[in-house]
Parts: structure tokens; C-alpha cells; sequence
């Protein structure tokens, strides 16, 4: 069985490195330190995100529509995918802050909806 490449450790959320490839056919094994691309660093609901965005021609509108989210928010996700791509705001030491943002992100929209209260999205973002 196959799965996803993971990005981020799961006990300390730092940034995880492929060190192993093997061939499925003869089981030729090489250890090293490869680099994967920018697509692998992107999680599921980023590549929807970027799917709906390419689908849409860019129309952050049709974005808004499709995914049932505020401009703000589309605005912010497509911020987090640039920063992603171009590298921006990469520190030696990765910090959580792919996700952070987009735990942020849903838990002002779900304010902004009225799905919760502001005590609870204060709550939320503090154990963030």
C-alpha cells in the first residue's frame, strides 16, 4: 500500500527530509538527502485549494463561490501557497507555520460565519 509523503514530523512539527528511495522491481536501495518539489510540500486541502484556483481561471469570485469562503480568506490561502513556491519566510528551522495559518485562517472563517463564538475561536487559535 502507498501513501502520501508526510511533510511535517508528527511529534515536533518540524520539516520532515526524504533520506530512502528503493526500486519496487529489484530493491536497489539509495540513502541520501534528496530535495522533493514545492507540489510535495502542499497538503490535501492546499492542492484543492490550487485545483479550484486553476479550474476558475484565477477568478478568485468564481473561488469564492465554489469553495463557500470570504475574499479575505482565498487571499490568504493564495498567500500561503506563493509563500510555499517562492520560499519566502523560510527559517533554518521550520516552524509550524504552514499549518498555523491555515488552522488561523478556518477558525476566522467559521467566526465570521457564526459557526462558533469569539471565546471559542480565541481558545482555538491559543492552542494553535
Amino acid at each position: 500500500m502507498n501513501y502520501p509523503v508526510i511533510n511535517d514530523c508528527p511529534v515536533c512539527h518540524h520539516e520532515l527530509h526524504v533520506t530512502k528511495l528503493e526500486c519496487s522491481h529489484c530493491h536497489t536501495t539509495i540513502e541520501n538527502r534528496f530535495h522533493l518539489s514545492n507540489w510535495h510540500s502542499f497538503s490535501d486541502e492546499q492542492m484543492h485549494f490550487i485545483e479550484t484556483f486553476i479550474l476558475s481561471r484565477g477568478s478568485i469570485k468564481e473561488v469564492e463561490k465554489k469553495l463557500g469562503i470570504s475574499y479575505p480568506t482565498v487571499r490568504g490561502k493564495l498567500d500561503d501557497i506563493i509563500r510555499i513556491m517562492t520560499g519566502e519566510g523560510e527559517e533554518t528551522e521550520r516552524q509550524p507555520s504552514k499549518i498555523s495559518t491555515e488552522r488561523k485562517a478556518d477558525i476566522l472563517e467559521k467566526l465570521e460565519n457564526n459557526e462558533i463564538t469569539a471565546e471559542e475561536a480565541i481558545q482555538l487559535m491559543k492552542n494553535i
